[in-house]
């Protein structure tokens, strides 16, 4: 784990895990995310790739969608995406372009792989380094909890 400086609030972790789990139940894969500020929920999503009709409604990116409709990038700057899975390449460009400060992830990128197979190796730390404004990184965290749901999905 990465910034130990930083407190994880385990509530929001597992809460994005059971995000995941319940996008599972309706029909999609197992991925979940929040938005937190002060430890506040103020966004919650989850995978809506199947029943969205859309390739690109991972968590990640559909709650980027909705937290820059409703906030700018000076509040996001402060706040917390919780992710129950390392952003993917496109996630983690959306979350750097949204401006949010800090990703909290529970699953790494290589244990999805372990389950899920590989589409893109490609750390999340490693995109958000090659861009100009840091994004803080913390993950993973509570991932034999989060590998739980993708162990069961990725039979």
């Amino acid at each position: 784990m990465e910034n130990a400086s930083f407190t994880v609030d385990e509530a929001l972790v597992r809460r994005s895990i059971r995000l995941a789990a319940d996008a599972v139940a309706h029909g999609n894969e197992p991925f979940g995310a929040l938005l937190a500020k002060d430890g506040q929920i103020l966004l919650e999503v989850e995978n809506s790739i199947y029943t969205g009709h859309d390739v690109t409604n991972h968590a990640e990116t559909s709650l980027v969608r909705h937290a820059v409709q409703k906030y700018n990038t000076e509040f996001l700057k402060a706040c917390v995406l919780y992710t129950s899975t390392e952003p993917c390449a496109m996630c983690a460009g959306a979350i750097y372009w949204s401006g949010i400060g800090t990703v909290v992830y529970a699953c790494s990128e290589q244990r999805l792989a372990h389950y899920a197979g590989v589409e893109f190796d490609i750390p999340c730390r490693e995109i958000f380094a090659r861009g100009a404004h840091q994004v803080q990184v913390v993950g993973p965290v509570l991932e034999s909890e989060a590998e739980q749901v993708h162990a069961a999905y990725w039979k």
